[in-house]
């Protein structure tokens, strides 16, 4: 049911100095928003709240380099500001002096196998031992994983499985981190392929292998990248993950139980689902119990009013989880993008669904406004303009945290996109995308806020890679750039040097604030003559194509630098990888940013794309925040 939303009063005054970065995009050869026409709407200001987070330990992981191990450890958002630390191994301390400065410690010439645990230092008093440190005895951590089996579609061709994207989430309420793995078959589709897939599966895995139970999507959801996102989260606030997924007839749950009808078959002769009932699940982290379902929404309908009518527009799924409120999560699961386009919100309390809001793009409310055919292959959430709450931007538009429409520049459909504090020297975030069409600019620079376009590149072509991120500490702020241009740019546009060598995802892996770049199988530090080589992933495998993009990637582990998984080429477990670089910085982990940690959980949505915090993480960067949060 859709809830009446109270008037909403006239937002606070945000970005003084848009107009003059603006104007330096100009000076740079650059169209600051030239023809474009930007519809916008009213939003909120309100004080801060504590958001509901994680409970999480102290994720010690050790990582031997040859000449020792690089303990690290998280700084936990509710850890005091003035907390130190001591390091123990096997009970012995093996630092001198009580650890303030990071949270990682380098004890030379111990073994790989050494045994290590954290003790925090609150007011000089020594609180009790941590959980023991995960060894990455050979620099990286296996966690073992089983392919389900494959079979033989319809049409007589036969499939073995893939792992796929994973997620993360305390899915039985220890404290760590848990696994949840999407298997994808050898014959996944992209929507335009016509044919018969096998059956998307989905795994829950605890980081030492065991497996807490494996859901069977069937034969009516169709596997590809844009048909199962999934998300892991706590939505009710009970100290353990749900995991959300879009379900149909004959999907098994984690207990064996059916949803809908067991025998039922909605494909067609092309092996398209383009009939049949369609359901929205939430499943229990721990068991894979399905908790509870309902429709999904929105429902398909005729077909070709998304598009076409064979079935590629109609089932392009995006999800994600935003803080709506301003303190609990809440799932966004939407559907279209290419032409219309429909979010809905859903909270999950008390063991049942309630729809918070809907937002459709073709609406009477909507119709005529431009919001039409504006989404991305992947969508970001966060606090665009300021008022505590989270809100949805998809692509060339926004929707505000009550589920009406904020803006849209009407620059049309994208492949990537990243919102991020990316200029320091304003306040807020910022906001950057490339366009797929050879109609619209092939990169944007925007003010989530109110849309407005700071500066854009000419349209030249379908522009299908881009990334936001301080790579080089050359220049203050993050860096932009895309496949189709031959320079990094400022946050006005303006060319500061030469093009890195890829643009699929980043990744925080040295000891300091920049960030680097993650490719395929391999992490590379950015130089203006040249990248080296940091990281090459042993007899690992990208997964998505050209997309070239790991299983996962984010701060999973340790101290507030990312791990980096990816599947092993015969698919029988998830390699992580944590760095085993000393860093002088200290960062509360960004597990407890929120903005980062819903990033991290829509970062398997159709074209993957790297999480980024609500506060400049780079090169000349201010002392990071503490978040402000509540566990249970």
């Amino acid at each position: 049911m859709q809830h009446p939303q109270p008037p909403r009063p006239t937002r606070r005054p945000t970005r003084r100095t848009a107009r003059r970065r603006a104007a330096a995009a100009l000076a740079a050869g650059v169209l600051a928003g030239v023809g474009l026409t930007v519809t916008t709407t009213t939003g909120t200001a309100s004080a801060a709240v504590a958001r509901q987070a994680e409970r999480l330990d102290r994720g010690v992981v050790s990582v031997h380099t040859g000449t020792g191990n690089l303990v690290s450890w998280r700084w936990l958002g509710t850890d005091p500001d003035t907390v130190a630390f001591n390091v123990y191994r096997a009970g012995t301390k093996v630092n001198a002096t009580p650890v303030t400065a990071s949270t990682n410690y380098f004890h030379a010439g111990a073994p790989n196998h050494a045994d290590y645990t954290v003790r925090a230092v609150v007011g000089g008093v020594e609180q009790a031992d941590s959980v023991h440190a995960v060894q990455f005895r050979t620099g990286y951590k296996d966690v073992p994983i089983t392919p389900p089996a494959g079979g033989t579609t319809p049409d007589g061709v036969a499939y073995t499985y893939e792992a796929n994207d994973a997620s993360v989430g305390d899915l039985d309420g220890d404290g760590a981190l848990d696994f949840v793995l999407k298997w994808q078959p050898t014959n996944a589709k992209d929507n335009s392929q016509s044919g018969y897939t096998g059956n998307t599966i989905v795994d829950g895995i605890r980081l030492d292998g065991t497996r807490l139970w494996r859901i069977d999507l069937g034969r009516n959801i169709r596997s590809g990248a844009h048909y199962t996102q999934f998300q892991v989260y706590d939505y009710d606030g009970d100290g353990r993950a749900e995991v959300a997924m879009k379900t149909a007839d004959g999907t098994v749950d984690g207990r064996g139980t059916v949803i809908g009808s067991a025998s039922a078959d909605h494909r067609n002769s092309g092996g398209y689902v383009l009939a049949g009932p369609e359901y929205l699940t939430m499943f229990n982290g721990l068991t894979g119990a399905a908790m509870g379902t309902t429709d999904y929404v929105p429902a398909r309908g005729t077909v070709s009013s998304w598009g076409d009518s064979y079935g590629n527009r109609v089932d392009r799924f995006l999800a994600g989880t935003a803080y709506l409120d301003g303190a609990r999560p809440s799932l966004v699961m939407a559907r279209g993008y290419y032409t219309r386009s429909v979010i809905a919100a859903w909270d999950w309390r008390d063991g049942r669904f309630t729809r918070r809001w809907t937002f459709d793009s073709s609406s009477s409310t909507n119709a005529g406004k431009g919001f039409d055919g504006q989404g991305s292959h992947s969508l970001s959430v966060g606090d665009v303009d300021g008022d505590g709450k989270d809100e949805i931007v998809y692509g060339s538009m926004a929707v505000d945290d009550n589920g009406n429409g904020l803006w849209t520049t009407r620059t049309g459909h994208g492949d990537a996109q990243h919102l991020g504090d990316l200029d320091p020297s304003t306040a807020g975030l910022e906001y950057f995308k490339v366009s797929e069409s050879a109609s619209q600019p092939a990169e944007l620079y925007v003010d989530p806020a109110n849309g407005a376009v700071r500066w854009r590149l000419a349209a030249c072509c379908d522009n299908g890679r881009g990334l936001a991120g301080d790579i080089w500490a050359g220049n203050d702020g993050a860096e932009v750039w895309s496949s189709s241009d031959t320079s990094i740019r400022d946050e006005a546009g303006a060319a500061k040097g030469r093009e890195p060598s890829s643009a699929n995802f980043l990744n925080w892996w040295d000891g300091d604030t920049t960030r680097e770049l993650l490719d395929g199988t391999r992490i590379d530090k950015y130089g203006t003559g040249g990248e080296t080589r940091l990281l090459t992933g042993a007899s690992v495998a990208s997964n998505n194509g050209t997309k070239a993009t790991p299983a996962l990637s984010g701060d999973i582990l340790g101290d507030w630098r990312e791990e980096v998984v990816w599947r092993t080429a015969d698919n029988r477990a998830l390699r992580i990888y944590s760095t085993p670089h000393e860093t002088g910085t200290r960062i509360t982990t960004l597990l407890h940013d929120t903005m980062y940690r819903t990033g991290l959980a829509w970062q398997n949505t159709a074209y993957n794309q790297p999480p980024h915090p609500s506060f400049y993480l780079g090169g000349g960067m201010r002392t990071a925040p503490r978040p402000l949060i509540t566990t249970p």
